[in-house]
């Protein structure tokens, strides 16, 4: 996975970043996989998705105030510009994607 620092400039770029807040003991973090290979196969290069392990990469949880998990933040410019807790359908990821790719920052 991403270090801190890639993990920054990851995040900081003009496209969409999905960061997938995982741990791998989450039944819900497990479910979300597919969901999120279906949606990736979807958007293409609108946006790139990243799993990050909260258990491997406690800071990046703890900088984001990730309580739970499965959690999900996309980032645009490096700004958190959507958010969500908890299992999310294909459907209303690819929605939040394409509404922050049409969006110009």
């Amino acid at each position: 996975m991403a270090s801190g620092k890639k993990f920054c400039e990851l995040i900081n770029s003009d496209q969409p970043v999905l960061v997938d807040f995982y741990a791998t003991w989450c039944g819900p973090c497990q479910m979300m996989q597919p969901i999120l290979q279906e949606t990736a196969a979807k958007i293409g290069d609108k946006a790139k998705i990243l799993k990050v392990d909260v258990d491997k990469n406690p800071l990046a949880a703890s900088k984001y105030q990730v309580r739970g998990v499965p959690t999900l933040i996309l980032f645009r410019n490096g700004q958190p510009v959507w958010r969500q807790s908890g299992v999310v359908p294909a459907h209303q990821l690819e929605q939040v994607i394409r509404q922050h790719t049409l969006e110009k920052a």
